[in-house]
């Protein structure tokens, strides 16, 4: 879990370099509302998708070995599925 993933530009090595902190090569990134700064520096890296909280699915989380989440998106997804 993240507190925060945010960018001020749109920037696929930024995003490299967070997985790459993580150590995380695979995974799915629910994010708590549509960053499109965050979505767009994802989207071309293989491996990893992004998800909001109303399109997060069982399959993708089976799918992807890590699932990454902010704070803010966890405590929506405990409200919404709890």
């Amino acid at each position: 879990m993240l507190d925060e993933l945010k960018f001020d530009e749109i920037k696929t090595k930024k995003f490299a370099d967070v997985l790459n902190n993580l150590k995380v090569s695979k995974a799915v990134v629910i994010l708590a509302d549509d960053d499109q700064n965050v979505i767009l520096s994802a989207r071309n890296i293989p491996g990893v998708i992004t998800a909001s909280i109303n399109t997060i699915n069982t399959y993708d989380i089976m799918k992807y070995s890590t699932v990454i989440a902010t704070k803010d998106a966890v405590a929506k997804i405990e409200e919404v599925y709890a």
